[in-house]
């Protein structure tokens, strides 16, 4: 018992350090900072939930207390907990009639992978901004940076004359010697300022400051699911996983999924944090329902001839097209659940 408190508390110690290197803002930082969440599902999948949830906790107090009681709580919100949460689903089990362990489905802990990636970040949202307002400012602000960011890469139209000047086509009278020409208005700077473009880029912050949730959440999803399943590969090795290493791509999410994800569609145009939650479960729920679109294109493919050629290429997409395949994997996972093909006469999933 004492040598696993240690073990936990060890994990904790890694987890949190791992974390405060985000501190740092360097790349190398931003890398180690996302491998934090790993060291506490080890724990949690090679010992037991406890040690988990006594390693999330002992990450937390240490960080609370060394840099920051925010820095402390943000750590739990967002990754410890969570870590803990995933672990403690993964390891559940039942006895079946026989004696033997019937685990946890692996599509309701990829449901629930989705749902834990919303609640996290409504949970770090409340955190850093208390006040709707506040938060929503905080998202038009980083929205304003992203769209000057990418407005500054574009080419400036060129300059048109002004046609309401009455010298706008007369000759220019010369200057005398050695005085300087009045420097040009630049023409993006003139565009900003007028207010048909003000008010578009107004209208383009909004939109994006609206989505942000959605994709702050898509990604968190996508990287707690990674993390389960790199941790359980790693706890696998070393011959301490509990349960057998289950058939993945016969993956398929309960049909209650649907319905959140109607649900999360509805919430989100509702006032206030309410609002910001459902956002998040879309973007939530839409990354696990891609998820399980890969995971049937795997399944879907077995035995046939070209298989390796025809995941090769489908991981090219992926990557050639930095996500944007995702959109239709989301929708092959969504109709795989409705359509229930995948699963036997008898109920059971294959």
């Amino acid at each position: 018992m004492v040598q696993n408190l240690g073990i936990s508390i060890g994990a904790g110690l890694v987890s949190a350090l791992l974390f405060g290197m985000l501190l740092k803002a360097t790349p190398l930082a931003i890398v180690l900072y996302l491998l934090a969440p790993l060291p506490i599902l080890i724990v949690g999948l090679g010992w037991n939930s406890r040690a988990a949830l006594a390693a999330a906790a002992s990450g937390s107090l240490a960080l609370a207390l060394v840099v920051s009681p925010y820095l402390g709580l943000g750590f739990a919100a967002y990754l410890a907990v969570p870590a803990w949460w995933l672990a403690y689903l993964a390891l559940l089990g039942r006895p079946n009639a026989d004696g033997s362990l019937e685990w946890y489905p692996t599509g309701r802990l990829l449901g629930w992978t989705g749902a834990t990636a919303a609640l996290a970040f409504i949970a770090i949202a409340v955190l850093s901004a208390p006040s709707h307002e506040a938060f929503e400012g905080q998202l038009k602000s980083l929205a304003g940076t992203i769209v000057r960011a990418q407005m500054r890469g574009l080419p400036s139209a060129p300059a048109k004359p002004d046609a309401a000047r009455p010298d706008a086509n007369e000759p220019v009278a010369d200057k005398p010697v050695g005085e300087k020409p009045a420097a040009p208005e630049k023409p993006s700077d003139a565009a900003d300022a007028t207010p048909a473009g003000s008010e578009a880029h107004d209208d383009l912050v909004d939109a994006l400051a609206r989505t942000v949730p959605a994709f702050a959440a898509n990604g968190l999803a996508l990287l707690l699911t990674f993390y389960l399943w790199a941790s359980a590969r790693i706890v696998q090795l070393s011959g301490r996983l509990p349960r057998p290493w289950p058939d993945i791509p016969s993956t398929v999410m309960p049909r209650a999924m649907l319905g959140l994800l109607g649900l999360a569609v509805i919430l989100a145009f509702a006032p206030g944090y309410s609002g910001v939650l459902g956002t998040a479960l879309v973007g939530s729920v839409s990354a696990v329902f891609a998820l399980q679109g890969l995971a049937a294109f795997h399944d879907r493919s077995r035995g046939r001839p070209a298989r390796g050629m025809m995941l090769f290429g489908l991981y090219l997409i992926l990557f050639f097209t930095q996500g944007i395949a995702l959109i239709v994997l989301t929708l092959f996972g969504l109709a795989d659940t409705a359509l229930n093909r995948r699963r036997r006469p008898d109920g059971a999933t294959p």
